[in-house]
């Protein structure tokens, strides 16, 4: 995202990503959609547009203002969300571990932000709200799919709605006029390629593998992979020589002291 956004806008961004996904996932859909039922079509694009459309968008505008990290960390309210979302609109009942198990995951993460001083006084809070909504569209969506396409094979639902939201991403690319800039220049070829990039692997893929984890392991769970995210932030941070010492361990730690907890619970 961040190296997209040095040459193109949030949109545009956000716009390619979703765009290529759905390219690259067009043959399969071609193949495999006519034999999913219209009623479910519906639902697929749904769970594209908040699982993969609007959620890009809001987190492409929201990093103009802040950090990676901020962003990341804040990302790790989605199986809080899974949880309100589930209760709220689908009447799922939750144990008492799941929920434990989610809040020591969290705090872990939070004590996590504050031992790398990202929760600063300037950070932009419209940009944080912009990230809080997408998590709890993630929420919905994971509910939703876990309620009503369970039936279908993972490929198929992320290579359907990926392609079906590709044509709305497509026509935000024409309104901003990404085809009249000169694409030939290097510093846009490469911002465009980041973009492409985190398209194929970071929603492709990522949400092909989310579908599949969903399915094995329940919405609850397979939600948990945010908590992921910090590690890999810490793993950039020691290439790129940041500081990392024992408060950062101990609070990587305890986030997955909460996702074994709430994971052995559930097998119990």
């Amino acid at each position: 995202m961040k190296l997209g956004l040095r040459q193109l806008s949030p949109y545009q961004v956000a716009a390619l990503r979703i765009v290529s996904s759905g390219l690259i996932l067009l043959p399969t859909t071609i193949k495999h959609i006519g034999r999913i039922p219209p009623k479910n079509l519906l639902l697929i694009f749904l769970s594209g547009s908040i699982g993969s459309l609007i959620p890009a968008f809001l987190f492409c505008i929201a990093e103009e203002k802040i950090d990676s990290a901020l962003a990341g960390t804040l990302n790790t309210l989605t199986p809080v969300f899974v949880i309100i979302t589930g209760v709220v609109f689908f009447k799922a009942q939750t144990s008492t571990a799941k929920v434990t198990g989610i809040l020591i995951a969290f705090i872990g993460c939070i004590l996590l932000l504050f031992s790398k001083n990202h929760l600063q006084a300037n950070q932009n809070f419209p940009s944080i709200v912009l990230i809080i909504v997408a998590t709890i569209l993630y929420g919905f969506n994971v509910n939703m799919v876990s309620r009503n396409l369970l039936h279908i094979p993972s490929l198929h639902i992320a290579a359907i709605a990926l392609t079906l939201n590709a044509v709305p991403a497509i026509l935000v690319l024409i309104s901003t006029g990404y085809f009249r800039m000169p694409l030939g220049d290097n510093d846009i070829l490469f911002a465009t390629s980041a973009a492409i990039l985190l398209g194929i692997m970071g929603t492709a893929v990522a949400t092909i593998l989310f579908y599949m984890l969903v399915k094995r392991a329940g919405g609850i769970f397979a939600s948990m992979v945010t908590y992921g995210i910090p590690f890999v932030a810490i793993g950039w941070g020691i290439v790129y020589k940041e500081n990392f010492g024992w408060p950062q361990a101990v609070c990587l730690v305890i986030i997955l002291v909460g996702v074994s907890y709430t994971n052995r619970k559930q097998n119990k």
